[in-house]
């Protein structure tokens, strides 16, 4: 094979490995359809507070909706009513792969939701500093007026008792990733919490049994949503159902 006829046939081989890659579905997408993400943020936020996750994931190829409730006006129930509201008419027509990613409260209202409703193309779950275990900050505080004046009939459902709304909720059967905090930006709370935590929840009270994979990141209870960490484990479950272990 003399050398010109060598070189037409690696630029030929090249050239087929670029189509390749070209015609390969993009991370993010299912056979060319976005996968879908609905976002749910913690206890006295709202939307707002989720913005650069909403425009991280949406830059990663993600159709995200990003749900904004009243965490502080309304009941455990009347929450996931509303969630499953939103999902029906935001994403359960479509096909695409659907996820959910949340911060603190949210957590719990997804996995309250799904344990009553399974949309047939739910994908995977990662939950940021969710208060799985309960809350001792609601343990300490939840029985006084002013707490639930202030946080609201739900938050006062998220102690550590075996009849608080997160420990009702039984293990999942879906995939689910648990991203913890171990920064403090509270130090009073973290006075009255037991072992290392976020400045809300403790490491320990994040953990989930059953869930896929559990890491803890250098955040803080408040900004974990924001954190370039964080974003980067979100992603990185969301396409492979596990963190990456490299960047821990």
């Amino acid at each position: 094979m003399t050398r010109r006829v060598a070189n037409l046939v690696a630029l030929a081989v090249a050239l087929c490995a670029l189509s390749t890659r070209a015609l390969s579905v993009e991370p993010g997408h299912s056979e060319g359809v976005p996968e879908q993400v609905v976002v749910l943020h913690g206890l006295a936020r709202d939307a707002r507070s989720m913005r650069s996750l909403v425009e991280f994931l949406t830059s990663a190829g993600y159709r995200v909706s990003n749900f904004d409730y009243d965490s502080r006006g309304r009941t455990p129930s009347d929450l996931v009513g509303d969630l499953a509201s939103w999902v029906a008419e935001c994403c359960e027509s479509s096909t695409a792969p659907l996820h959910f990613v949340s911060h603190s409260l949210g957590g719990i209202l997804v996995r309250a939701y799904l344990a009553d409703h399974h949309p047939p193309n739910l994908a995977r779950v990662v939950l940021l500093a969710p208060p799985n275990r309960g809350s001792e900050l609601v343990d300490s505080m939840g029985d006084s007026a002013a707490f639930g004046a202030l946080l609201g009939p739900t938050a006062v459902e998220l102690g550590t008792g075996e009849g608080s709304l997160p420990n009702r909720l039984g293990p999942p059967d879906y995939e689910v990733g648990v991203i913890a905090g171990r920064q403090s930006v509270n130090p009073i709370a973290s006075l009255l919490l037991p072992g290392p935590d976020d400045g809300a929840v403790t490491i320990e009270s994040a953990k989930l049994v059953g869930a896929a994979d559990f890491i803890v990141i250098d955040a803080t209870h408040t900004f974990i949503m924001r954190n370039a960490q964080a974003h980067q484990q979100v992603l990185h479950f969301l396409r492979t159902g596990h963190f990456d272990r490299g960047v821990e």
